[in-house]
C-alpha cells in the first residue's frame, strides 16, 4: 500500500495539532492555556485532558470486548461486507454497526457511569424536565429564563440551547419513557442512524461505490464516543437526515422529490429550534442545491423546503418563542459562564485538534482529497458537501461561541467530514480504517469522557 502525499501531509500536520493541543496545557504558556484564573482543582475539572473535555483515566469496563470485536470485524470484513451487500440492507447494517459500536463504546465506563446516567447530570435537561409542568407557558416564557442569575434560569443546558431540545425530553417523559437510560436510547438511536443517512446521502450525490466504500467508516467513527450519550448526538441525528432527504429530492432519488423536500424542510427546521449552532447547517443544504444537475431543480427542491422550515419558525413564534431573542440572549448567557475563562488564543485551533480526534486520521486523510478544483468546477455533490462542513466549523470556531466541548457540540457538522471516506483508494481502507478505530479506543480507555 502506497499513502499519497497529499494524505501524508494532512495526517502529519494533524498529528502535530493533536500533539500540541494536548501537550500546550502543561507549559504554563500563560493566556495560550485552556482555562485561565483556575484553581489547581479547577483546573482538572475542566481542562484536564484539553482539549477533550474529560479526565485521565486509564480504564476498561463492560463495553470492552465488544468495542474492540466490532473495531477488528470492522477493519478485517467491514470494506469486503460493504461491497457485497445489497444496496438495500447497507444503511440498515451500518445503522445497526453504529448503534453496537456507539454503545459499546459508552458501555466501557460503564452503565450508569457511561450510558443511564450521564444525561441526569446537574447542568443537563433532564434535570429541568420536572419543573415543566405547563408546555405552553415554558415556551412563552423560554427566552425570559435564558439569562443566569435569576431565580427562575434555566439551567445550563437547557439555557443554551432553543426550546426544542428540552420539549424533546419533556415529551420523553410525558409517554412514560423518563429517565435516564430512555434519554440515552434515544440519542443512541437517533445518533447512531446518522451512519444510514451518510450512506444514503453519499449514493444520492455521488454513486453508489463511493457510498460503499464509506460505509465502514461512517459505521464505526470515532464521533460515537459522544453521539450515544449526549443530545448533540440527537440533534446531528435530524439535521444529517434533514440533508439527506434534500439530497434526495434535488437528485430525484425518490418516487416524490417534492415531498422529501418538505420533510428536509421540517427537519431542518425542527433542527434550529434544538441548536442555535444549526443555523450553520444551511451551508451544507446550499452545497446539496448547488449540486444540482439544473437550477430548476434546485428551486423545486429549494421551495417546498423553505416552506416546511418556515412553518416550523411560525409554529414557534405562535407559541411565543422568536428564535432570534433567544439567540441574542444566549449569547449574554455564555458569556456569564465559564467562556469568559477559556481563551481563544488556546481554543482558536485547539477545537480543530478536538475535531480530529473526532473524525480519526484515516478521515482526516481523506478530507486532503476533497480539495479538488476538477471536482468542484463539475460541483460534484460529496466535495461541495464535506467542504461546507469545514467551512461550517471554521465559522463555529470564529464566532468564539464554541470554545471546548466542540467534540461533542460540532457532530451536525464534523459527521459530514468522515463522508470523505468514500474517496479514498481501495487498496488503503483497511489501513486508514484501523487508525480510526485504534483511536476511537485509545481514546475511550484512557480518558474518562465528560460524554
Amino acid at each position: 500500500m502506497r499513502i499519497g502525499r497529499r494524505e501524508a501531509v494532512a495526517v502529519s500536520a494533524a498529528v502535530v495539532l493533536v500533539v500540541a493541543a494536548f501537550v500546550v496545557p502543561r507549559l504554563n504558556l500563560g493566556i495560550v492555556t485552556p482555562l485561565i484564573n483556575a484553581s489547581p482543582q479547577r483546573f482538572r475539572s475542566f481542562a484536564d485532558t484539553a482539549p477533550i473535555f474529560g479526565w485521565w483515566n486509564a480504564h476498561v469496563g463492560p463495553g470492552t470486548i465488544p468495542a474492540i470485536a466490532i473495531g477488528v470485524a470492522a477493519v478485517l470484513w467491514g470494506p469486503t461486507l460493504a461491497r457485497r451487500l445489497p444496496w438495500r440492507a447497507l444503511p440498515w447494517v451500518a445503522w445497526a454497526t453504529s448503534c453496537a459500536w456507539a454503545f459499546s463504546l459508552a458501555m466501557i465506563d460503564g452503565w450508569q457511569r457511561g450510558f443511564a446516567g450521564r444525561l441526569e447530570s446537574r447542568h443537563e435537561y433532564l434535570r429541568q424536565v420536572p419543573s415543566v409542568t405547563d408546555v405552553g407557558e415554558a415556551v412563552r416564557t423560554f427566552a425570559d429564563r435564558i439569562v443566569d442569575y435569576q431565580p427562575d434560569s434555566w439551567i445550563t443546558h437547557v439555557s443554551g440551547h432553543p426550546p426544542g431540545a428540552l420539549l424533546t425530553f419533556v415529551w420523553l417523559d410525558r409517554i412514560g419513557l423518563s429517565g435516564g437510560a430512555w434519554a440515552g436510547l434515544l440519542c443512541l438511536l437517533v445518533g447512531s442512524s446518522i451512519a444510514a443517512a451518510i450512506v444514503v446521502t453519499v449514493r444520492a450525490l455521488a454513486d453508489e461505490d463511493a457510498a460503499r466504500t464509506a460505509a465502514p467508516f461512517v459505521a464505526v467513527a470515532p464521533s460515537a464516543i459522544w453521539i450515544a450519550v449526549s443530545a448533540d448526538g440527537y440533534f446531528a441525528g435530524v439535521a444529517a437526515w434533514g440533508i439527506t432527504l434534500l439530497a434526495l429530492a434535488v437528485t430525484a432519488r425518490v418516487r416524490l422529490p417534492w415531498l422529501a423536500a418538505v420533510g428536509a424542510g421540517l427537519l431542518l427546521g425542527w433542527g434550529i429550534f434544538l441548536n442555535y449552532g444549526l443555523g450553520l447547517i444551511a451551508l451544507l443544504a446550499v452545497a446539496v442545491l448547488i449540486s444540482a444537475a439544473t437550477w430548476r431543480a434546485a428551486l423545486t427542491a429549494l421551495a417546498p423546503a423553505v416552506l416546511a422550515a418556515l412553518a416550523v419558525v411560525g409554529v414557534f413564534a405562535l407559541a411565543g418563542f422568536w428564535w432570534f431573542d433567544g439567540y441574542v440572549l444566549v449569547q449574554e448567557r455564555y458569556w456569564q459562564g465559564i467562556a469568559n475563562d477559556r481563551p481563544f488564543q488556546y481554543w482558536g485551533w485547539a477545537n480543530l485538534a478536538s475535531t480530529v480526534c473526532a473524525i480519526g486520521l484515516g478521515s482526516v486523510a481523506a478530507l486532503a482529497r476533497t480539495f479538488d478544483l476538477e471536482a468542484l468546477k463539475r460541483r460534484s455533490g460529496l466535495h461541495l458537501l464535506v467542504l461546507a462542513a469545514l467551512l461550517a466549523i471554521l465559522f463555529a470556531d470564529l464566532s468564539r461561541l464554541s470554545k471546548a466541548e466542540t467534540e461533542r457540540i460540532w457532530l451536525p457538522f464534523t459527521v459530514w467530514l468522515v463522508a470523505a471516506t468514500a474517496l479514498l483508494p481501495r487498496p488503503s481502507l483497511r489501513f486508514w480504517l484501523a487508525l480510526n478505530v485504534i483511536g476511537a479506543l485509545a481514546l475511550n480507555h484512557f480518558i474518562l469522557t465528560n460524554w
